[in-house]
C-alpha cells in the first residue's frame, strides 16, 4: 500500500511538471527550440499514463512508465549536449534509483541495462556520431538543469516518504515485540557475548519476586541451586561459545515479597538457552538470549506418578508374592484332604452310608475346585511376576483337541452341550509351548460351556491367518456387553459381579489366557452381544515367539568362513510350497 501510493505521488508530480512546462515548451517551439516541447510532451504523456495505469490498480507498469519516461528524457538531453558528463546522464542515473525505490526486479534490471545504453549513446554524442539536430546552447542548459531538478526532486519525495513510513513500520514493529516479550509469561533475558545482562523482560520480576536489576551481574547465577549451577554454566558456555541450542531445568530461589516476610523458597525452572549467531563474525562468542518458565507443578505431578507407580508396583509385588504363598500352603492340606476323601468315596476305609457317601463325595469335588482355585493363581502370580517360562517344540496343532475336549467333556454333558470341532485337515506345524497351548484351549472351553445355555453347542475352530494360527471357540450363551468385552483379561474380573451371581468362578481364566497367548507373542480377540454368545479367538505365530536379543548371550563365532550345506532340491521345493 505505501509503495502504491508513492507511485501514485510520483505520477501526479511528473503529470503536473509537465503541464507546468508545457506553456514555456510552446513558447520555445516559435522560437524554432524542439526539445524543450520533446521533454514536456513526455512528461505530460508518462504522468497521464502513469495515473491511468494506477486507477486500474496496474502499479507495477505505471512505476515502470516512469522509470522508462525518466531515461527516455536522459537519453535525448545526454544526445543534445556534446559533454560526457552532462545533466542528461545525471537524469538518466536517477530513473534505476527511482525503480529500485518504486518497482520489482525485472524493472530495476531493465533499467540498468537501459542506462548503460544511454551512456554509450553519451560516449557517441561526445564523438560527433549522433547528434540532436539543434545546437546545444545556454538555454537547452537551463532546460537540463530544471529537469535534472524535478527529476531529483521527485525520487527524493519518494525516497523520503517510504523512508519515513517504514520508520513508523519499524518502530511500531519494535512496540509490538517489545509489549510481547515484557507481556509474556516466560521470563526472558538477552546475555552479550561476554556474559553481561543486555536485557530483563518484566515477567522476571513475577518469577523470582525481585526487581530486573536484582538479576544483572551475577544475580540470576546466585539465585541458582548449587548444585544445579554447573549444569546451567555448562549449558550457557556451550550456547556462548558453540551456538548450540540447549535446554536445562534447574532449581531457582524465588523470593516471596510482601509484609509477611516469608522466607524464599527453591522453584524448578526450566531454561532454554538460545545463540544470536553472527554470521558476519563467526569467531567471536555468540549472544544468548534465555527463556525461563516455571516448571514446579509439572515436576511435581511427576514426583507424584512416580510415588503412585512405586506404590502400584509394591502393591502388585505384594499381591504376588501372597499369591504365590497362600497358593502353596493351601496346596498340602488340599492334596491330603482330596486323596482321604477319594479313599473314602472308594471303600478303602470300609462301606459307608449312603449319606456319608455323599459327604465325602461333596468333600472331594470341593477340594478338587480348591485345587484348580490354586492352580489358576498360582499361575497368574508367575504371569504377573514373568516367572511363567516357555518350553517351545513343534507340535501339531490338532493332536491338542481331543485331550482338551476330553477335560471338558465331563462339564458339558452336566449341561447337555454339544462340543463341535472345525478342523481342516492340513494345518502347519505350530512352534509353541503345549502345556500352555493345553491350558488355553481348556480355559475357552471350560468358559465357553459355562457360560452356555442349555442344548446348546460349543464349537472349536482352527485355521491358518497369514503367518499365525487362529483358534476360535464359539458359544451360544448369555454374551457380553461392549464395556464388558474391553475388560477381557483383567485379573479377577467377570461380567456378573456381586453375591447374586449366577455363575462361579475366580475370573482368572481369560486373564491366564491373556498371559500365556503374549508369552507367545499372540493376541487375544473377543466378539460378543449380550444374549447372542461369544466367540473367542487366539492368533498364535506358527513360527513361535520371537526371541529377544537382550535376553540372549551374544555368540562369537568359530568359525569366520561360512559353512555351506548341500540341501537336496526337493526340500527347497517344499519350503517355497509352505
Amino acid at each position: 500500500m505505501l509503495r502504491r501510493e508513492a507511485i501514485a505521488t510520483s505520477a501526479r508530480w511528473i503529470l503536473v511538471a509537465g503541464l507546468v512546462g508545457m506553456p514555456a515548451a510552446l513558447y520555445a517551439l516559435t522560437q524554432l527550440l524542439l526539445l524543450p516541447f520533446v521533454l514536456a510532451v513526455i512528461g505530460t504523456a508518462a504522468g497521464v499514463l502513469a495515473l491511468a495505469l494506477c486507477q486500474r490498480g496496474q502499479y507495477e507498469r505505471a512505476a515502470a512508465a516512469q522509470v522508462y519516461a525518466t531515461l527516455l528524457a536522459g537519453l535525448l538531453l545526454t544526445v543534445a549536449d556534446p559533454a560526457i558528463a552532462d545533466f542528461g546522464l545525471a537524469v538518466a542515473v536517477l530513473a534505476p534509483v527511482h525503480a529500485s525505490l518504486l518497482t520489482r526486479t525485472p524493472v530495476k534490471k531493465r533499467a540498468w541495462a537501459i542506462l548503460v545504453v544511454v551512456v554509450a549513446c553519451g560516449v557517441l554524442a561526445h564523438l560527433g556520431v549522433l547528434a540532436w539536430p539543434e545546437t546545444f546552447g545556454f538555454a537547452y542548459a537551463l532546460i537540463a538543469g530544471a529537469v535534472f531538478t524535478v527529476t531529483a526532486v521527485i525520487v527524493a519525495l519518494s525516497a523520503n516518504r517510504l523512508n519515513s513510513v517504514f520508520e513508523v513500520y519499524e518502530k511500531a514493529q519494535i512496540n509490538a515485540f517489545r509489549h510481547l516479550i515484557e507481556h509474556v509469561q516466560d521470563a526472558v533475558m538477552r546475555f552479550a557475548g561476554d556474559g553481561t545482562v543486555l536485557f530483563t523482560s518484566r515477567s522476571a520480576e513475577k518469577l523470582f519476586g525481585c526487581r530486573r536489576f536484582e538479576l544483572s551481574g551475577n544475580g540470576l547465577v546466585e539465585r541458582i541451586h548449587v548444585m544445579d549451577r554447573p549444569a546451567y554454566l555448562t549449558a550457557f558456555a556451550e550456547a556462548n561459545q558453540d551456538g548450540q541450542t540447549r535446554r536445562v531445568e534447574i532449581r531457582m530461589r524465588r523470593d516471596e515479597p510482601g509484609p509477611s516476610a516469608a522466607p524464599p523458597r527453591f522453584v524448578w525452572v526450566e531454561a532454554s538457552l538460545t545463540p544470536v549467531i553472527d554470521e558476519d563474525d563467526p569467531g567471536t562468542r555468540n549472544e544468548v538470549v534465555v527463556l525461563l518458565r516455571d516448571v514446579t507443578e509439572r515436576h511435581d505431578y511427576m514426583n507424584e506418578l512416580q510415588r503412585a507407580r512405586k506404590i502400584a508396583e509394591e502393591a502388585s509385588s505384594a499381591k504376588s508374592r501372597f499369591l504365590a504363598t497362600i497358593g502353596h500352603e493351601l496346596r498340602t492340606p488340599l492334596n491330603a484332604i482330596v486323596g482321604f476323601s477319594e479313599m473314602m468315596t472308594s471303600g478303602v476305609v470300609g462301606e459307608l452310608s449312603p449319606q456319608h457317601q455323599e459327604y465325602a463325595t461333596l468333600i472331594q469335588q470341593s477340594g478338587h475346585h480348591l485345587i484348580e482355585v490354586v492352580k489358576m493363581l498360582l499361575d497368574m502370580s508367575r504371569l504377573e511376576a514373568g516367572r511363567f517360562e516357555l518350553t517351545t517344540e513343534p507340535i501339531a496343532p490338532e493332536s491338542l483337541v481331543e485331550p482338551c475336549l476330553k477335560m471338558v467333556d465331563a462339564m458339558a454333558r452336566e449341561k447337555s452341550v454339544r462340543l463341535m470341532t472345525d478342523i481342516p485337515r492340513s494345518l502347519p506345524l505350530l512352534i509353541a509351548d503345549e502345556r500352555a497351548c493345553r491350558q488355553i484351549l481348556i480355559n475357552l472351553l471350560s468358559n465357553a460351556v459355562k457360560f452356555s445355555n442349555e442344548h446348546s453347542v460349543v464349537t472349536l475352530a482352527m485355521k491358518r491367518q497369514g503367518r499365525h494360527l487362529a483358534i476360535s471357540v464359539a458359544d451360544h450363551g448369555i454374551g457380553m456387553g461392549e464395556e464388558s468385552v474391553q475388560r477381557i483379561g483383567e485379573p479377577f474380573f467377570q461380567a456378573q459381579d456381586g453375591l447374586a451371581r449366577r455363575y462361579e468362578g475366580t475370573g482368572l481364566g481369560l486373564s491366564i489366557v491373556k498371559g500365556l497367548v503374549e508369552l507367545h507373542d499372540g493376541t487375544l480377540h473377543a466378539s460378543s452381544s449380550p444374549g447372542e454368545g461369544t466367540v473367542m479367538t487366539v492368533l498364535l505365530p506358527i513360527n513361535g515367539p520371537e526371541t529377544k536379543v537382550g535376553e540372549t548371550g551374544a555368540v562369537t563365532p568359530l568359525h569366520r568362513d561360512p559353512v555351506t550345506q548341500h540341501m537336496p532340491q526337493w526340500h527347497d521345493e517344499r519350503k517355497r510350497a509352505l
